[in-house]
């Protein structure tokens, strides 16, 4: 038997606000109404029956983060070769089938023609994890594949999902009747098409195909390899953002609100991780996840540095101009190296950095609701988002609550 196979799984249903989680290609695709974290989501009831409570805004970094126990920065010992940083999502995965705690892992791989499109996967022996390592870009309906799970007689599963996914999974997982899922969620903050990310690479290199890996690294920079072991480094603000189309990244990630992947039993991402991984272990079966590594694991305390109300605030009056379809503005050329070297020196680090990509991604959501779906704000957005955006000057709206 293969140690990966990619079962076939039937074609996505029509739907608005759509990220093709994979729920609308399964027998049950009517839960799009009650599953999809787009339509009317409830985190403090998801947060209970996944966690035992809900966030606590008062309590930590909850009110950004999600409910956890713990958070540590932290690194495999020994790097895998491929891993978009040491491996850890992958490496849990792979321990789960060694040890026999799962039968199967729903994960992605990489299409046979193209590296960076994603293939929704089963993965059933340890090995087979290896070929899942590192980033894909694009659509993948990964929850399609809780159907040939069951089929195929596996109760034990684990999956590899970002918070799309995973929102919809923990919304539907009691009917699914699987023995246990064990969840290991990735942060996502903006997602787009296959086709958009090679127009992107294109805008970066003159040769897109040898590139291997891309990395937005929390030091400001976006990290790439190439096929003849170059490496490459491009400021942020270098980028060429203002050339993509403006409709590259889809309106549900810029409405998004579940970017650290709250419902997952353990948060593998970097941006708080100032060069490593930041893991969020969230309840006692993510404790058990971040377990199985052993003395493989190197963990640390999380450091926090700088302060992120100058860049959420530049980020915001950014946003509205990108809402209400006036042009983003550009700094002047002269202007861009100077930033550059300032912004991973003074600019927010660590936890502060993470903290200010949680409270940006809150403030684009309800601009872009706004503009786009205004009666869906009641239903949308959370409390804990509002609190976000409140010391930002935006606040909610009689005609933005619910009844």
């Amino acid at each position: 038997m293969s140690a990966l196979t990619a079962p076939p799984i039937g074609e996505a249903a029509p739907r608005g606000l759509c990220t093709d989680c994979g729920v609308s290609r399964m027998a049950i695709a009517k839960a799009c109404g009650t599953a999809c974290q787009f339509i009317a989501p409830d985190y403090p009831a998801r947060e209970v029956a996944t966690h035992g409570r809900a966030r606590d805004p008062g309590l930590g970094d909850e009110l950004f983060f999600g409910p956890y126990r713990r958070m540590v920065r932290a690194r495999l010992a020994t790097p895998r070769a491929g891993a978009q940083w040491t491996g850890i999502a992958t490496r849990i995965a792979e321990r789960l089938l060694e040890t026999g705690a799962v039968e199967a892992v729903l994960t992605m791989a990489p299409d046979p023609d193209d590296r960076w499109k994603p293939v929704p996967v089963l993965v059933t022996k340890p090995e087979g994890m290896a070929q899942c390592r590192g980033m894909r870009m694009g659509y993948a309906p990964l929850l399609a594949l809780l159907e040939p799970a069951k089929a195929a007689g596996y109760t034990r599963i684990a999956i590899i999902g970002i918070p799309c996914q995973v929102h919809a999974l923990r919304a539907i997982e009691a009917q699914l009747g699987f023995e246990r899922i064990s969840v290991i969620g990735t942060p996502c903050s903006d997602n787009t098409t296959t086709e958009n990310f090679h127009t992107f690479l294109a805008l970066l290199d003159e040769h897109p195909d040898s590139i291997t890996y891309l990395e937005f690294r929390a030091d400001y920079m976006v990290e790439l390899r190439f096929a003849d072991g170059r490496k490459r480094e491009i400021p942020f603000l270098q980028l060429p953002i203002s050339k993509l189309a403006p409709d590259f990244f889809p309106l549900t990630c810029r409405t998004c609100v579940d970017y650290t992947n709250a419902l997952a039993d353990i948060t593998v991402g970097y941006m708080a991780g100032q060069g490593e991984q930041w893991l969020i272990i969230r309840n006692a079966h993510g404790e058990e996840l971040a377990a199985l590594l052993g003395a493989e694991l190197v963990a640390e305390p999380l450091g926090s540095a700088g302060k992120r109300a100058g860049a959420v605030k530049g980020f915001l009056a950014n946003t509205e101009r990108a809402a209400g379809g006036l042009p983003l503005r550009r700094m002047p050329n002269w202007l861009r190296p100077i930033v550059s070297f300032l912004m991973p020196r003074i600019g927010p680090r660590g936890l502060e950095f993470a903290r200010a990509r949680v409270e940006m991604k809150a403030v684009e959501t309800i601009l872009h609701l706004r503009r786009a779906y205004p009666r869906r704000l009641k239903s949308m957005v959370p409390a804990h988002v509002w609190k976000l955006v409140a010391p930002y000057g935006i606040r909610q709206a009689e005609t933005e609550r619910k009844p």
